[in-house]
């Protein structure tokens, strides 16, 4: 399969790290882990839940565009959050940008992210038929 293009992760740990935000194989896309970070690597609301994935699914959002895709081509979130009791603020967030398109989704705790501010972390997947 061709790959059809990338959309440069553009952050200050990016050529390091060595990824892309996202990448286009014909259909498919892989959005890699997005944080609420901004392009010069601050965080945007500091250990709040709701704020920080609201953020990051505007940030994804402007990344599958880039690749011509919208929100109607997701088909699974993956959502990685430090503490499993900020559920309801991560779902009122999904829900906001999901509730009509319903992809399969994890809310999954782990233990920390990269930067201790971070609380949510997303993944996700979008199939452009």
């Amino acid at each position: 399969m061709k790959n059809v293009g990338r959309v440069d992760g553009n952050r200050p740990w990016s050529p390091i790290v060595g990824y892309s935000r996202a990448v286009r194989m014909g259909n498919l896309i892989e959005v890699a882990g997005t944080s609420s970070t901004t392009h010069d690597g601050k965080v945007m609301f500091p250990n709040d839940a709701y704020g920080q994935t609201k953020y990051i699914f505007e940030e994804i959002e402007k990344a599958v565009k880039q690749l011509g895709a919208t929100y109607e081509d997701v088909i699974r979130t993956r959502v990685f959050m430090t503490n499993i009791d900020d559920w309801q603020q991560v779902a009122k967030a999904h829900g906001e940008f999901f509730a009509q398109i319903l992809p399969a989704s994890s809310f999954v705790e782990i233990s920390r992210l990269m930067l201790p501010e971070l609380c949510v972390e997303v993944e996700m997947t979008l199939y452009v038929g």
